[in-house]
């Protein structure tokens, strides 16, 4: 790590694209959106299932059906394919090609924007640039049509990444998108920015950003793709300022002494070996934050609480260790203890030391050394070994700080290794505020009602008089399911919003006391507090419509 921390404003960086050519970009922007180069037009063209094995990173399909394209009859096909073919699958392709493709910039504006390098009447793309955007509130905000540049991919060059590599639209990135609860905020941190897309969310529903990173490239192609989606953003490129801010430096360090009402982060928190004499430069700075094992994820879910304002949010993606013979939450709580955050971990996947090394070392493509491999692979091992580490968690993090005149009401750490709904974030949101709720009014006074998105299912074998199982389960959201006691199943039944808590209970309590053995007392202890737990996890909701009595 390091102890810069400044603003950033340089649109010339070495090995990055050039965002100090405002009206250069105002052309290429034009001419993509002209020749129809969007997440949409793309797929209209490649087909549902080229597009689809694009998405997982495997090019050959999208090769073979952008070949027949160049050779249709129609020339705006033949335009889109070459632009496809040039930054999507890194395939060369000739300077008369992209001149008609892109009349407007043409190669040599390309390379003059460092996107490209021409040689011998060809184009070779030095960056990825592709289409991204999401649809109208889907996230809770307005739909975008943008182009997000980044470093190819270790599926588009040979050899291994450079340490600086600037990271895509990956699978993590996306997944912090859709976890994200949209609320407003006046003043926004996205940590570790990357190419931006956080940030891009962010402006939709937020007046002001900071993105920091610790990388001076990350932040030139941010500020490449910020100015080059100027519009679609709506920001002033002579005054981009006034809603972003790039600060240089390490996690929080760019913003000491700041707070902010949402702070969002993918952090770089892949566990990395640790070797003798290594320096940043020996890192790949996009997932590895030179800490040993999980300490980067461990250092910022603990330093948070000082950037957050009373009331504030941070969602963020993380990795944690799992000791031989322990829980998987008990380090995460460890972290956490006596915080007076409210936390929320989710654990979404568990592996073991084999399977984490795989993954890294191919997504550097580290694996295609075969010497050095089995030496680096053997180093993950012996790592995860010194720490006595039998699987390491990945999944989501939420946490808030209270407003001052209360305390946490949220403590949740729980594994949901299933499809849930995407995006989460609204769901995420949902729940929070019935943690909320649930905190400042008497559950037992409400009158509740079945969520929508709930169904019953009852099991029970050939000629048993009543069920052995019964079940609650969501088709929303986190979509849990709820294993019912007979009382519990009845009380919900009973939820229509006529009755109160309490009158339902005490309906039960006269349908099922009565013996010598009943306590009364431990029953409506019980139910009640089973019925907040349904409350909590959205299967039972207040009626809007009812008044407590």
């Amino acid at each position: 790590m390091t102890d810069t921390a400044s603003s950033f404003t340089s649109g010339n960086t070495a090995d990055a694209p050039r965002s100090d050519l405002p009206e250069l970009l105002t052309v290429l922007a034009a001419d993509l959106r002209n020749l129809s180069y969007t997440v949409d037009g793309v797929a209209g063209i490649l087909g549902a299932s080229a597009s689809e094995a694009l998405g997982r990173d495997q090019l050959i399909p999208a090769l073979l059906a952008s070949e027949r394209l160049m050779n249709s009859q129609d020339p705006a096909l033949r335009s889109l394919a070459a632009v496809i073919r040039l930054w999507l699958l890194a395939v060369p392709q000739s300077v008369a090609d992209i001149d008609s493709a892109l009349p407007g910039v043409r190669s040599a504006g390309l390379a003059e924007l460092g996107l490209v390098t021409i040689g011998s009447g060809m184009v070779q793309a030095k960056v990825d640039l592709r289409p991204y955007g999401w649809d109208a509130n889907t996230d809770g905000s307005g739909g975008a049509e943008l182009w997000v540049a980044s470093d190819l991919a270790a599926h588009q060059q040979p050899g291994v990444l450079r340490h600086d590599h600037v990271l895509g639209i990956g699978r993590a990135s996306t997944t912090l998108v859709q976890t994200t609860f949209r609320k407003h905020s006046k003043r926004t941190l996205d940590v570790g920015t990357g190419c931006g897309i956080q940030t891009f969310h962010l402006l939709h529903h937020c007046e002001h950003v900071t993105a920091t990173d610790i990388s001076e490239r990350a932040l030139a192609f941010t500020r490449f793709n910020l100015l080059l989606n100027a519009a679609e953003l709506e920001l002033d490129p002579r005054n981009l300022e006034a809603r972003v801010s790039l600060r240089l430096g390490s996690l929080l360090e760019p913003v000491a002494g700041e707070q902010f009402g949402l702070v969002v982060s993918n952090p770089p928190f892949v566990i990395t070996p640790r070797t003798g004499g290594e320096t940043a430069s020996d890192q790949f700075t996009y997932r590895d934050g030179g800490l040993p094992g999980d300490e980067i994820v461990a250092s910022l879910v603990q330093s948070l609480a000082e950037v957050l304002e009373p009331g504030g949010m941070a969602q963020m993606l993380g990795n944690w260790e799992v000791v031989s013979g322990a829980d998987w939450k008990d380090r995460p709580q460890a972290w956490l203890r006596d915080s007076g955050l409210d936390v929320w971990f989710i654990q979404r996947e568990q592996v073991g030391p084999e399977q984490y090394a795989e993954t890294w070392l191919q997504d550097a493509s580290q694996n295609r050394e075969d010497g050095q491999y089995q030496e680096a692979y053997a180093a993950y091992l012996d790592d995860f070994a010194s720490r006595n580490v039998e699987g390491i968690g990945f999944g989501m993090i939420w946490l808030r700080r209270p407003e001052q005149e209360s305390g946490p009401v949220i403590h949740r750490f729980e594994e949901i290794t299933y499809p849930i709904e995407q995006p989460i974030g609204p769901h995420v949101g949902a729940a929070v505020e019935r943690a909320d709720w649930v905190a400042a009014h008497s559950v037992e006074t409400a009158h509740l009602v079945v969520a929508e998105d709930v169904t019953e299912e009852r099991h029970q074998r050939p000629g048993a008089a009543h069920p052995g199982v019964i079940l609650l389960r969501q088709g929303a959201g986190l979509r849990r399911t709820n294993l019912l006691s007979t009382e519990l199943a009845g009380f919900v039944s009973a939820c229509d919003g006529q009755l109160s808590v309490r009158q339902i209970i005490s309906a039960l309590v006269s349908l099922l006391g009565g013996g010598e053995d009943f306590d009364e007392e431990a029953f409506r202890d019980g139910l009640l507090r089973e019925v907040t737990n349904l409350v909590l996890d959205g299967f039972l909701l207040p009626d809007p419509e009812q008044v407590s009595v």
